[in-house]
């Protein structure tokens, strides 16, 4: 009789995570990371793969996703007391990532020495798996002020940002702009959301800005990273790849119309006249072989993700849960806006991948993370109603 009721148990508890997944929250996710494979597929056969084989980068792009779906889903099923138990260790464990890329497995791509290679020919971003850190940290240190408080303390604040100075300032050193502006946004985003005093927000901004004069000033800034931050203002008065790059973006996603040139029929795509386009540019081979059609789609799905994960977040039902889904969605959301407005023009070049849809194991990886995460705090609040 225990047994069945045992085994019943289990049973009903299985069905109902079932129930309580947030399916408008994956469903999108999925499409986009299982289509958007067509569309890397279109990008990279004009490169030089790997032992020329034109399907490699497909190939390699279904294996992220499906490795991204494994991730999401056990992270989604960990216990969220759990989750907050083994933070300090996936913070540790991420600070560790980012020191190893100055060890012998260390690797440089586009000036960044941000890399490492593993067995079997694949590379890791560590500073992409930092962005978990970040949240989860933060979400610790945040949330646990005193009963009798309503806000966190000056100490706590601190604490959370010492957290934080260390891996932005470790990718800082790595040359990786891109993603140290993500963490930086993630950072101010769940400060706030905190409820921590309004001086801190004021003090972040205005730090942020004085940093980024200083930056540029005292040449902390390389010359290239610059350009990259500044082409976007005036790119046909400037010159150089940063320049061009924004340009032929542009000409790109122009070419597509309304339907598209069709697949494997973009002359800027097949012509490789945008860099790394099955990564840090998907966005122009959707809009020039799928056209507006194609690109609009792509927004709403990502937007849908985004309107889902901030319902999650309203939803919550205790602070640490909050907090880690308005980290994951300043983040998602940041990125997203960052890769999209640097192809159309309206954004610096900084080399961020587009959620869900770049080719690129480590960001596929946390993409997906993210998103369980997600789901762990939807299943977790509907658990208590």
């Amino acid at each position: 009789m225990t047994a069945r009721r045992f085994i019943g148990g289990r049973a009903e508890d299985k069905q109902s995570y079932w129930r309580r997944v947030d399916w408008w929250l994956v469903i999108p996710a999925a499409f986009l990371s299982v289509a958007s494979s067509v569309f890397v597929w279109s990008a990279s056969r004009a490169d030089l793969a790997p032992a020329d084989d034109p399907q490699y980068f497909l190939v390699r792009h279904l294996i992220n996703v499906t490795i991204g779906v494994g991730l999401a889903f056990v992270v989604s099923r960990f216990n969220f007391r759990l989750l907050r138990a083994y933070t300090p260790i996936v913070y540790v464990v991420s600070i560790l990532g980012i020191l190893a890329v100055y060890s012998p497995i260390g690797l440089s791509i586009a000036g960044a020495r941000a890399w490492i290679s593993v067995p079997g020919g694949f590379t890791l971003q560590p500073s992409e798996l930092a962005k978990v850190a970040i949240v989860l940290g933060l979400a610790l240190v945040l949330a646990e002020k005193l009963d009798a408080e309503s806000e966190p303390s000056d100490r706590d604040v601190l604490i959370a940002l010492g957290l934080a100075a260390l891996p932005i300032g470790l990718v800082l050193l790595q040359n990786d702009t891109g993603t140290a502006l993500v963490m930086s946004v993630i950072v101010l985003t769940m400060i706030s959301v905190s409820g921590a005093k309004r001086r801190w927000i004021i003090g972040l901004i205005g730090g942020g800005i004085l940093a980024a004069v200083v930056a540029v000033q005292f040449g902390v800034l390389r010359d290239y990273q610059i350009l990259r931050l500044t082409s976007f203002l005036d790119p046909e008065g400037e010159s150089g790849a940063a320049a061009y790059n924004g340009i032929q973006a542009r000409i790109a996603i122009g070419n597509g119309g309304l339907f598209g040139r069709g697949l494997f029929e973009g002359p800027q795509t097949q012509g490789n006249f945008v860099p790394v386009n099955e990564s840090d540019f998907i966005f122009t081979v959707i809009g020039e072989e799928a056209g507006f059609i194609g690109a609009v789609i792509c927004i709403a799905l990502l937007a849908i993700i985004m309107w889902r994960g901030l319902r999650i977040a309203l939803n919550a039902d205790d602070l640490f849960g909050r907090l880690v889904a308005t980290g994951v969605l300043a983040w998602l959301m940041f990125q997203t806006f960052e890769n999209l407005g640097m192809a159309m023009g309206i954004m610096p070049i900084t080399g961020v991948p587009l959620p869900f849809v770049s080719y690129g194991g480590t960001s596929m990886f946390a993409s997906w993370i993210a998103l369980g995460l997600l789901v762990n705090v939807n299943v977790h609040t509907q658990a208590k109603l």
